[in-house]
């Protein structure tokens, strides 16, 4: 399974020029193994439509069950798990807590993050599906 950072579900979803081809190739691929997305990213893409610096085609509650029944997608929950390695996380990140959260979910289910943010492509402790980097076990 691969875990989805919210910028890349979204441009998944829409079909976005911004997604790249290696990051496409790996999503379509994933299908059959599993694409997780963090309940957080329900919530950024409700704040990013609240704020006015997302527009989407539908309401934001049709249009996240639209987008969690793509074929391989998986919620996966905030557990107290996630919770507390988000506030554990070994080094330095930075501190947006939906992009803790995010890593944190990709650490606790042993999944490579797909994501085309720097700040969480400089931290070396989560494995990065685009690059193949391979961090420390939790």
């Amino acid at each position: 399974m691969i875990v989805l950072d919210t910028h890349i579900w979204v441009w998944w979803v829409h079909g976005d020029s911004a997604l790249s081809a290696p990051a496409r190739a790996l999503l379509d691929a994933a299908e059959q193994t599993g694409i997780g997305v963090s309940a957080i990213s329900c919530w950024e893409v409700a704040k990013l439509v609240e704020r006015q610096r997302l527009a989407l085609p539908c309401a934001v509650g049709d249009w996240l069950q639209q987008a969690l029944s793509y074929p391989g997608v998986r919620l996966l929950e905030l557990s107290p798990r996630v919770c507390v390695e988000s506030t554990q996380l070994p080094g330095t990140f930075h501190r947006d807590p939906a992009d803790q959260i995010i890593v944190a979910t990709a650490r606790v289910f042993e999944a490579s993050l797909v994501t085309e943010d720097a700040k969480i492509l400089a931290y070396p402790h989560v494995r990065h599906a685009l690059t193949g980097d391979e961090p420390p076990k939790v």
